[in-house]
């Protein structure tokens, strides 16, 4: 039964979106025990679907997952639904407590619960996310060419957004709203390009029937406008890491919080890699999971490196390096495997 744990694992992956589920994929295909688990909320959720893709473009991302859970399952991994609540050393390792109690033990983790878009308090604007308000133009642009596009400042990239929205419609205009301020050569750079500013807050969206008709300002003026562009803060879904000293820190682009790791994924606490969203904010899915297969690679050849020291010191002395339980176990795994 994939939906039950087992005690322990070589691999508790955390996460099973796009970086999770390609991790595991890559763990167990190099024969590791790995488990996935996985609290059911990914952030595309909202999306038709999923572009940028390479043969999987426009692909729904429930289907996408429903896909990538087979292909662990197929390997022999486990997915698992259910949120960790607590992580924690155990045993040379780490003892990870979901939120129903369950417990189960890992020798490393790898995290990939990606992160949490925390938008501005405009009405109507949560109910249109991933719809007509949008935030990535490789994600959505292509969508749409062409219409009227409003962009929300509301973060340090809202001008580079309006500026890349840019490339797909002629009719792009800029609210101001409590965005920064504008430097002048941001200034000029909005009007060489033909992008409106339209200064004032913005207090809620205008919807006819089931589409976004305008954008409606705190003196009730409405702009027409088709879709939305809204810069997001981005905060890494990590707080059950805290125990272990590893909290979110604020990204070097000022768009919110991350993991911080080295270009391996390996972060400041010995056994803990991070990959996608969670510790790289802007990844589209397609990055996710290429980053999920790399960092898997590594936390694979981490776990080498330990099991070649242990074999090597039962090699020269086998009851003294070892209790006699764990070489029996060492035998018992070379075994299992065929070797």
């Amino acid at each position: 039964m994939t939906d039950q744990l087992d005690g322990s694992y070589d691999v508790v992956v955390i996460g099973g979106g796009a970086a999770g589920l390609s991790g595991a994929l890559t763990l167990a295909r190099a024969r590791r025990k790995v488990v996935v688990i996985d609290a059911g909320a990914p952030r595309n959720a909202p999306a038709g679907g999923v572009h940028g893709l390479l043969a999987r473009e426009g692909i729904r991302p429930a289907e996408l997952l429903d896909r990538g859970r087979a292909e662990v399952r197929g390997y022999g991994g486990r997915v698992v639904t259910g949120e960790v609540r607590a992580v924690a050393r155990a045993d040379g390792g780490f003892a990870v407590t979901l939120g129903d109690g369950r417990t189960v033990l890992a020798r490393r983790l790898l995290v990939a619960t990606g992160l949490v878009d925390e938008l501005p308090d405009v009405v109507g604007l949560r109910a249109r996310w991933g719809r007509d308000v949008l935030h990535c133009p490789y994600c959505h642009g292509w969508e749409v060419r062409d219409r009227a596009i409003g962009v929300l400042a509301s973060g340090p990239m809202s001008v580079h957004q309006a500026l890349l929205f840019r490339q797909w419609s002629a009719d792009v205009m800029y609210f101001s709203h409590t965005g920064p301020p504008r430097t002048e050569e941001q200034a000029e750079q909005l009007t060489a390009r033909g992008i409106r500013v339209v200064d004032g807050e913005v207090a809620s969206l205008e919807i006819v029937g089931d589409r976004l008709a305008g954008v409606r300002l705190g003196d009730g003026t409405v702009v027409s406008r088709e879709a939305l562009a809204v810069s997001s803060r981005m905060v890494a879904r990590a707080g059950f890491l805290a125990a272990l000293g590893l909290r979110p820190v604020e990204h070097p682009a000022g768009v919110g919080e991350h993991v911080r790791s080295d270009a391996t994924g390996r972060t400041d606490v010995p056994g803990v890699w991070v990959a996608g969203n969670v510790t790289d904010p802007a990844a589209q899915v397609g990055a996710a999971a290429a980053a999920g297969v790399f960092v898997a690679a590594q936390v694979n050849a981490d776990l080498v490196a330990e099991d070649t020291r242990r074999a090597v010191a039962v090699h020269r002395d086998p009851f003294s390096a070892r209790s006699e339980a764990e070489v029996c176990e060492l035998v018992a795994g070379d075994r299992r495997h065929g070797l």
